[in-house]
């Protein structure tokens, strides 16, 4: 519903913008920052006010006052310097929302919608949190189905980060665990558990010593990065068997995926080289020089928008294993990438925008009568279905992680995806 409001509304101003102002023009929407604001917003007057040369709240409030009426759409307002803000008829929407049965016709919904959810750090066990993830991000499935729309259900599986690092390092350097030893473990029915308490282990062996741990954490990322020698091979067991976990404990929810996508993957088929290029060239990031940051190439964005009211935002965010990334930092002075550079690099296959494509393998121990596929640096089955192409997504992830998504977009945005950052959907919840 959401999206057939948006789409009538962006296809009236431009009719109206084509009819008024003899102009064709790409209608941008974007999700005002409060829903006081209304819930969609169109920046197409400052766009508008270069080709015409006037002032974009003028040109704004000309639309605003001689739009034809919209259904659905209850009035169009001006924000800010420009914004035109539109709201919904709720009272209408809530009614249809209340209607809506099975479309028999799935062609009546044409937009790919890829939802994305879970996405727990396969280093422990799944725990109340991580279910409810999952238990949101399915639930938005189930509707989004039942609507008609063609919904791809992805996990995303952060196998190169810092947490599988940690664990690693607790089998190597406190455990002294060889890659053998930690193979027989992760056929013990346990061994998700386990590695929850070795991961506790290791951040207080790590706190204990910050020069000791930054050379170790480094020297494991990069192994695992580069997927090359045995400690790698042992991080790749580790998530691998933690994964699949994580798919038994969902699959007793009744909680499926079509696609494990491996961040492995994006650094193997070398995604984020191909991301980094864009966005290099295009000016969106730069190597900082100077200060703390001084050798890591990062995205100078944090601006307000004319016109929009933003809520303060720290620099610094605080991440899962507790501690405070740049969130501006796309590439590390020691050549490592954030997870927000391999986001943006994600984001951009989620939209078809990046030039390239995963090779997909079925996953080995999928919940019985299911097909789970995978992301894989092998040969790509032929089996596969398509995957990614979406017109929309939805990232189903904590509120802690808002200011870091919006990068995200941003990064889309700098590169002249406007649109597609304006469908990059964070379905934030807060935490308990």
């Amino acid at each position: 519903m959401y999206l057939t409001l948006t789409h009538r509304l962006r296809e009236a101003l431009a009719a109206h913008i084509r009819e008024k102002y003899g102009v064709e023009i790409s209608v941008v929407l974007e999700r005002p920052p409060k829903l006081e604001m209304g819930e969609a917003a169109s920046p197409v007057s400052f766009e508008l006010a270069k080709r015409l040369r006037k002032a974009p709240r003028a040109i704004a409030q000309e639309i605003a006052n001689n739009l034809a009426p919209i259904e659905g759409i209850a009035r169009v307002e001006v924000a800010g310097g420009g914004y035109l803000n539109a709201f919904f008829d709720r009272a209408a929407f809530w009614s249809s929302a209340q209607k809506v049965q099975d479309f028999p016709d799935k062609t009546l919904r044409a937009e790919r919608v890829i939802v994305e959810h879970t996405s727990i750090n396969p280093n422990k066990a799944a725990h109340i949190g991580h279910l409810r993830n999952a238990v949101l991000g399915d639930t938005m499935v189930r509707v989004l189905r039942h609507t008609g729309h063609n919904v791809a259900v992805q996990n995303y599986i952060d196998n190169t980060g810092v947490q599988v690092a940690d664990v690693v390092i607790a089998f190597q350097h406190m455990e002294m665990k060889s890659l053998e030893d930690v193979k027989k473990l992760a056929k013990e029915n346990s061994f998700d558990s386990l590695c929850w308490d070795l991961y506790a282990k290791a951040r207080h062996f790590l706190d204990e010593d910050k020069a000791r741990a930054q050379k170790l954490r480094g020297a494991t990322l990069r192994s695992i990065e580069e997927g090359s020698d045995e400690t790698a091979q042992m991080g790749t067991v580790i998530a691998n068997s933690v994964v699949g976990f994580h798919l038994r404990t969902m699959a007793r929810l009744d909680i499926f995926y079509e696609l494990l996508a491996r961040e492995s993957e994006i650094l193997h088929l070398h995604f984020w080289d191909a991301a980094f290029e864009k966005l290099k060239a295009s000016g969106a990031i730069e190597l900082a020089t100077s200060g703390k940051n001084a050798g890591c190439w990062i995205m100078p964005w944090g601006e307000e928008k004319e016109g929009e009211e933003k809520e303060p935002v720290a620099e610094e965010v605080a991440t899962e294993d507790g501690e405070a990334d740049q969130s501006k930092v796309i590439v590390r002075s020691n050549g490592t990438v954030t997870y927000v550079g391999k986001d943006i690099a994600y984001q951009l296959w989620k939209f078809g925008l990046l030039g390239k494509d995963f090779n997909y393998r079925k996953w080995p121990d999928p919940p019985e009568g299911k097909t789970v596929w995978a992301t894989t640096t092998e040969a790509s089955d032929g089996e596969a279905p398509p995957f990614g192409k979406a017109q929309a997504v939805y990232n189903v992830i904590d509120s802690r992680q808002a200011y870091l998504q919006d990068v995200v977009a941003e990064g889309l945005r700098a590169l002249g995806h406007a649109q597609e950052a304006a469908n990059s959907i964070h379905f934030d919840y807060q935490i308990v």
